[in-house]
């Protein structure tokens, strides 16, 4: 399921119970509180409408009445009602659970481990597994902390963040967005005034975080950017390389975050690719032998040609056969 799916069916079954305790409430009202445009909570509205449990006849369809100036639940189809969990799904339920707490900012620990503590202790007579072993709460690093809180009051925050592209550290102020997980890694999702864009946070290399007192504001369009998730989104502001991959080697375009461009005569292959510095980038295409070549910009073929001239000096010196051959 695409992540704009996912983020749909969540707030389609968050509505049923927010729409019976608010009878009446306006569309715009709604979509503020719900985070939405009043255009995508009248369409969410009328795919809910639609739903309904198996069978699918009218008695078993939500029922709604909802203009823009009131909408009310007349028929919830059972969906306000708590979950009854068998013992597989309680058990798949602790599972996903204790994989998301060790996640930093993805959820409240405290409040994790009491919700694991209630389902354990709802399906200790089953024959799922409980240990009953006490489990120390882990603390939240103060930076977790904060980012959670700040996202939370809808407050902008000032990072300072170590970049493991650039082997940098830097400060900027961002607007937060959502937290996501991408990779078994938690990120913030915040636009970054400094690159005038959404960009991803790793939480483990937030180094400090101070949240600020004024609102956050990230462009309307943002949070709606499913591209922003991709963490090698092509952003113009980062140098691209030209490179040449043989044949052979097509399975570098697999592995990497390689945009194909044309496929040439012999069966090679012509690729992009974003690099923060041209030393990292250089490390990297040196590790392919003869198996990948650049093709610009020319700082690039500079930085690969000399880095290539001094390995095979050094084998020289050694008295070893060299391998690598320049770009």
């Amino acid at each position: 399921m695409s992540s704009r799916l996912s983020l749909r069916l969540s707030r389609l079954l968050n509505m049923v119970p927010y729409l019976l305790a608010h009878p009446g409430i306006s569309a715009a009202e709604a979509a503020a509180e719900l985070g939405v445009t009043t255009k995508q909570l009248m369409s969410d509205l009328n795919q809910l409408w639609m739903c309904g449990l198996p069978g699918y006849g009218p008695g078993d369809l939500i029922d709604l009445s909802f203009s823009e100036e009131s909408i009310e639940v007349t028929f919830s189809a059972g969906i306000e009602r708590p979950l009854q969990l068998t013992s597989t799904e309680a058990t798949a339920l602790l599972v996903a659970l204790r994989s998301i707490v060790e996640m930093p900012g993805m959820v409240d620990p405290t409040a994790a481990h009491a919700a694991i503590a209630k389902i354990e202790s709802a399906i200790a007579s089953s024959d799922a597994v409980v240990t009953g072993k006490p489990v120390d709460v882990p603390v939240e690093q103060p930076v977790v902390a904060t980012v959670r809180a700040a996202l939370a009051d809808t407050r902008a925050v000032r990072l300072v963040y170590y970049s493991a592209s650039r082997d940098e550290v830097s400060e900027r102020i961002v607007d937060p967005i959502r937290v996501v997980l991408v990779d078994n890694n938690s990120y913030l999702q915040a636009w970054c005034r400094q690159a005038e864009g959404v960009r991803l946070f790793r939480f483990d290399r937030i180094e400090d975080a101070t949240e600020l007192d004024e609102p956050a504001r990230p462009p309307s369009h943002a949070a709606a950017d499913a591209a922003a998730l991709d963490l090698f989104q092509d952003d113009p502001d980062v140098p691209l390389a030209r490179l040449r991959i043989r044949a052979d080697y097509a399975w570098v375009l697999d592995q990497y975050p390689m945009h194909r461009i044309q496929s040439r005569p012999d069966g090679s292959i012509e690729a992009g690719m974003r690099f923060a510095t041209a030393d990292w980038m250089a490390r990297l295409l040196l590790g392919f032998g003869t198996g990948v070549s650049v093709l610009g910009p020319p700082e690039l073929v500079t930085a690969v040609r000399d880095r290539a001239e001094a390995a095979l000096a050094a084998y020289a010196a050694a008295g070893l056969p060299g391998e690598t051959e320049p770009a």
